[in-house]
């Protein structure tokens, strides 16, 4: 496998770190969004001003009422549809400003000279509404202008007598429609650079409510006031500002604990193993000391399980290699030397061989040689036994049906569940019975008995035999490698160990049962 490709990479801390760093700035970039908490303190001074305008319009439309026989003159009429339905109870004015669509108009033009005059009647309604208005401007700290209906202030703290009917929501109330804006202001002096996050501190809302009066207007009520400042609404709430902050950044120390206990940490532990391993330290495939989380956990056990496999894997080709070449060696060199002592004798070399030890040397060879093709066809064996399975399976009483035709000599009896299906193909189950067999033929048995018994999960296989008990000495030797007794009579050592090999492959086990005759082998078949 190729390596991976050498670039820069992040590591794990530093990720980590930028998540808590962004997760702890959060709250900061809210300040590009004062914009929308303007708005919303724009729109709430909207509706005060709305409130406070309708109040005093309601008094002047009474006041003209009053005065309408004295020959007062209204102003122009409203428009069809411009006013609400008559039959309607409610019919609220909702605040529409938005600043966030960049609805910022210029600061507010001067007031001009008044082409004519007000009339005495609306000199005097305002005379009597400016205590009115001053009153409720030390409250609400707005400022209020009363217009007549040509536009010409008759109330108010100053421009009194001057006419404000060029300004556009003036001349929109004029025609009976309410008209509010946002304008600029000049403040008294320049505000703190940080104040340019918020565009609210330098705008004022003016609202333009008409007066009507027998569907004519009578007036305008034009008032304004600048919205609450976002800084001094946030200095005012200092208090819980800092413990918000606090709280920001314990739960962002608190999230960098988590992630170092539940990834970092583990990671890092299990990294350490992974350079251990690389060493050939065997300790390293102990549990690790913490696991964080579950996935990780999972994650820990199959590295260290399959580190841990090939260890072992890689111990046992090893050790096999050194058993196989030991084997190999020695008919090998008895094969050479008869060749040699032949290759002598077929040169008329002194002291040549008779005809008779040249037929015992070329006995010699051909054992050896089958002793070889023996050894070739049990690794073969070996090698499929290790072969991960294929979605195999197949039924016992088959496979002992062969298993009878290749062993015709021997008496073999069969019972229990031999129609169950386990997870193993007819091929390698009949080679682990055969092995048995075989090997219970070549110590002298007559009689071999299988006995199935179904376990749910698991088919039980017991294979017992009459013939030669095993020794004690050998019974923890039995399933090793090229380990025989028989050695003499062609036994190669394999057999059992091939048997052993398969059933593992499979998720199946085999072993040797204490039996005071013979020979009994319990086996453990995974189930289909």
């Amino acid at each position: 496998m190729s390596a991976a490709p050498d670039k820069w990479r992040p590591s794990l801390t530093l990720v980590i770190f930028a998540v808590l760093t962004t997760v702890g700035v959060l709250p900061l970039v809210g300040l590009f969004f004062f914009r929308l908490y303007d708005n919303q303190l724009i729109r709430q001074t909207q509706a005060e001003l709305i409130a406070q305008s309708r109040v005093l319009a309601t008094i002047y439309a009474q006041e003209v009422t009053a005065r309408l026989d004295s020959g007062l003159t209204l102003g122009a009429e409203v428009r069809p549809g411009v006013l609400p339905d008559p039959g309607n109870q409610v019919t609220p004015i909702r605040p529409a400003l938005d600043l966030t669509a960049n609805d910022l108009l210029r600061r507010r033009p001067d007031a001009q000279a008044a082409i004519r005059p007000a009339q005495p009647a609306y000199v005097e309604i305002g005379a009597k509404l400016t205590p009115i208005i001053r009153e409720t401007q030390k409250v609400t700290l707005a400022g209020f202008r009363i217009l007549d209906p040509q536009g010409v202030v008759i109330a108010g703290r100053q421009e009194v007598g001057q006419s404000l009917a060029h300004i556009e929501e003036v001349a929109d109330a004029l025609h009976g429609q309410y008209r509010a804006t946002l304008r600029n202001r000049v403040p008294d002096k320049p505000p703190p650079p940080i104040y340019s996050f918020s565009r609210g501190l330098g705008v004022h809302v003016f609202s333009a409510m008409p007066v009507i009066v027998n569907n004519r207007v009578a007036g305008v009520i034009y008032t304004t006031r600048t919205p609450s400042n976002i800084f001094d609404h946030l200095y005012q709430e200092r208090a819980k500002f800092v413990l918000a902050g606090l709280a920001v950044i314990l739960g962002t120390i608190a999230i960098g604990l988590v992630f170092s206990r539940t990834i970092t940490l583990p990671m890092r532990e299990l990294i350490d193993r992974a350079a251990r391993i690389s060493r050939g330290d065997r300790e390293a495939f102990q549990p690790l000391r913490h696991y964080g989380t579950r996935e990780f956990a999972q994650l820990s056990h199959s590295f260290l399980g399959m580190a841990e496999q090939l260890a072992r894997r890689s111990d046992y080709i090893a050790t096999f290699s050194a058993h196989l070449t030991h084997e190999l060696k020695s008919p090998l060199t008895s094969i050479k030397g008869a060749a040699e002592l032949l290759q002598d004798s077929v040169q008329g070399k002194s002291g040549s061989l008779t005809p008779a030890e040249q037929k015992t040397f070329i006995a010699n060879i051909l054992s050896d040689t089958q002793r070889l093709e023996a050894m070739a066809q049990r690794l073969r064996e070996l090698a499929r036994a290790e072969s991960l399975p294929q979605n195999e399976r197949t039924e016992l009483a088959p496979v002992i049906a062969d298993l009878k035709s290749r062993f015709p000599e021997s008496t073999i009896s069969a019972s229990g569940s031999l129609d169950r299906v386990i997870g193993m193909s007819a091929e390698k189950a009949l080679i682990v019975l055969s092995h048995l067999a075989d090997n219970a033929v070549r110590h002298k048995a007559g009689t071999i008995r299988l006995e199935a018994v179904d376990e749910r999960t698991t088919l039980r296989l017991t294979v017992s035999n009459d013939g030669e008990p095993i020794s004690a000495p050998n019974r923890d030797r039995i399933f090793d490698a090229f380990f025989t007794t028989r050695r003499d009579q062609g036994g190669t050592g394999m057999g059992l160990a091939i048997a052993r090999a398969v059933m593992a492959s499979h998720g199946g086990s085999i072993r040797l049962k204490p039996t005071d005759e013979g020979a009994a082998f319990e086996l453990q078949f995974p189930v289909a």
